[in-house]
């Protein structure tokens, strides 16, 4: 990873945040080295995580960063719903429970945190909200459900389901410009299994359709990112959906 690191500064990239997913970044045992190499250098970090027992086990490096860096590490937390049946539908069974205790150990010890739900149930957004609080202030977790990034609602990703075509019209249309979209301006390395050397992509959703690799260094992905897939429609024009900060 440093490797990217070293050639953000190399190409004078306008880098501000360095995001880390999976699966769950803290099976990954060079998690806390890799933020503390992101944070030193200055960028802001956001950490996604289910913030079960692979977290935990990393609790005193976070709090060791918290006390270095504050605010700038930012924990966004999946609970993909309010009701514990619905979370466990998307996550298996018994994993509200620790989910919910690791949001809870995260806003006690004045961590900066973030929770990511889903709207693959049909909720209404305003519906949503109203009962992530009802949840956060029962648990006195330190979230405001009404702020976009602190409490993010993905829309669903189905490759199944008809998908709206996209034109240069749908700018006007839907409110947005090309440079809102996240390949615009964030760009995703990954190594996949059993590879020799991580890959550029274009962003988190598509991390292993060969036609959105864009080469091994950054260098290499600088140029124009196509919206030719699907969740490019459903997910960001459309769906609105975000993952970074």
């Amino acid at each position: 990873m440093r490797r990217y690191l070293d050639e953000i500064s190399a190409l004078d990239l306008p880098t501000e945040e360095i995001g880390f997913t999976g699966g769950e970044p803290f099976m990954n045992p060079d998690l806390p080295a890799m933020l503390a190499d992101s944070l030193a250098r200055g960028y802001r970090v956001l950490l996604l995580t289910n913030a079960m027992r692979p977290m935990m086990k990393c609790a005193p490096e976070l709090l060791a960063l918290r006390d270095w860096y504050g605010s700038r590490l930012t924990l966004r937390v999946s609970i993909d719903h309010y009701r514990p049946e619905l979370h466990e539908e998307e996550r298996g069974p018994r994993t509200w429970t620790p989910t919910l205790d690791g949001l809870k150990w995260l806003s006690d010890n004045g961590f900066a945190i973030a929770a990511a739900g889903r709207r693959r149930w049909g909720d209404e957004e305003d519906a949503l909200r109203r009962g992530f609080e009802r949840l956060f202030t029962a648990e006195g977790i330190d979230i405001d459900p009404a702020s976009p990034t602190q409490l993010v609602l993905f829309p669903e990703m189905d490759l199944n389901a008809d998908t709206p075509e996209i034109t240069t019209e749908c700018w006007d249309i839907v409110g947005m410009q090309p440079g809102d979209v996240m390949c615009a301006s964030s760009r995703m390395v990954i190594k996949r299994k059993g590879a020799h050397s991580p890959v550029v992509a274009s962003c988190t959703l598509l991390p292993y359709d060969p036609a959105f690799s864009l080469g091994e260094r950054l260098g290499d992905s600088l140029g124009d990112v196509a919206l030719n897939h699907p969740h490019c429609s459903r997910f960001c024009v459309l769906g609105g959906g975000r993952c970074s900060q």
